[in-house]
């Protein structure tokens, strides 16, 4: 079983692209990328700064750009033709899967959503986010080694959020500057910090104004349900709806990246070959940890495309053996909405979160069988944000 990925932000380095710039048609790929997403990403894909690129709203419609104009390039599709030439329906994988900003890509790859609206909605996302780390000083600082559990206790006790679980020993702490500095002279045991270039407090509840921006946007992009696995790294399940997977790509925006998770339902599934898209690395880097046996390849150039379809050749799961009975049944319950979270009476009707006089249901997703309870991951009471993890279940009865 072969899954293709998308990397995320913080992956990007001066003039990646412009080795793809030799295939025919990317060019012009790029430029109609450049049209949708308002910026010049054939200027900032080879000749641009790194300080230029770090632009949040630079660097996200380049990402998700350059995953596009590889993807079409691996499927196989005459000269790359242009952004809107491309179909998700001509890749071959068994499944997709992106980090933070990545999962728009892995959207097209699944055909969830045209790649034309993959720009527009990363667009309106990069803008967004930009605007909403200028309103206070934020930042993130990666926490490297250490206890997990406390690790993230210290994360807690500072007021900060675990933005990005990548992997076991690999955190990412995100809050205010004065929080993290605080965070600084009181590490977890044992742990490295390192902090990062970034622009701001990304996946948490700084990000809220761009949560509601990306959701006008997206109300008018049209959806289709995934022809392939999609893993969303809110929790590491199978989406398998169109509505659901946008739902969860809005809410993302505000909420922690849970790669570990994706990387434990790929284990779940069987992956047998995971292929990252450029600028690539990163994801394959935490698979050789995490997926041992897995085979990985990280595409940064067009000459890896013949071993690319050479992985996919060896992998590619018989097409018997392709669909959605094989999604693990595990799910992880997200808030609905940012308020005070109070617990349910049963196992169905797992609690509610209460905003402005408002409550908003916390429920399993399966209609006729209850939830089984897996981990609480918060309490009565506690204070939640939007889209933040509640509670891994499954169906009654169910193997996780």
């Amino acid at each position: 079983m072969l899954i293709i990925t998308a990397p995320g932000q913080g992956a990007q380095t001066p003039g990646f692209l412009a080795p793809w710039l030799e295939l025919p048609g990317v060019a012009q790929c790029l430029g109609t990328a450049s049209e949708l997403a308002g910026c010049d990403l054939v200027r900032f894909g080879t000749t641009a700064s790194a300080d230029e690129i770090k632009d949040t709203a630079v660097a996200q419609p380049l990402l998700v750009a350059a995953a596009i104009v590889a993807a079409s390039a691996l499927s196989g599709v005459s000269g790359v033709s242009g952004v809107s030439g491309f179909s998700g329906a001509d890749v071959p994988a068994d499944a997709a899967a992106g980090h933070s900003v990545g999962e728009l890509a892995a959207g097209v790859i699944a055909g969830v959503l045209t790649a034309d609206d993959a720009m527009r909605l990363v667009a309106v996302r990069g803008r967004a986010m930009a605007a909403a780390a200028a309103t206070e000083p934020t930042g993130m600082t990666a926490v490297l080694g250490g206890d997990q559990e406390a690790v993230l206790a210290t994360i807690a006790r500072h007021g900060l959020t675990p933005a990005n679980v990548n992997a076991a020993g690999q955190i990412v702490a995100a809050g205010t500057l004065a929080e993290l500095d605080a965070f600084a002279a009181d590490p977890p045991a044992g742990a490295r910090l390192r902090p990062l270039q970034v622009a701001g407090a990304f996946h948490t509840r700084h990000m809220a104004p761009a949560v509601a921006a990306l959701r006008d946007a997206a109300a008018d992009v049209a959806v289709a349900d995934p022809a392939m696995t999609l893993l969303s790294d809110a929790d590491g399940a199978a989406v398998t709806t169109g509505k659901e997977w946008l739902e969860r790509i809005v809410a993302q925006v505000a909420a922690p990246v849970r790669w570990d998770l994706c990387m434990r339902t790929m284990a779940d599934l069987g992956v047998t070959a995971l292929i990252e898209l450029p600028p690539a690395g990163t994801l394959t880097g935490l698979a050789r940890r995490a997926l041992p046996g897995v085979a990985q390849l990280a595409i940064k150039t067009p000459e890896q495309l013949d071993a690319a379809r050479n992985l996919i050749a060896g992998h590619l799961a018989e097409p018997d053996a392709h669909g959605h009975g094989h999604l693990p049944e595990w799910r992880l319950i997200v808030a609905p909405a940012s308020g005070t979270f109070r617990s349910g009476a049963d196992h169905q009707q797992l609690g509610m979160v209460v905003a402005r006089g408002a409550e908003h249901p916390v429920a399993a997703p399966w209609a006729l069988r209850p939830a089984e309870i897996i981990e609480w991951l918060v309490e009565d009471g506690d204070p939640v944000s939007e889209g933040q993890p509640l509670v891994r279940v499954q169906q009654s009865g169910e193997g996780a």
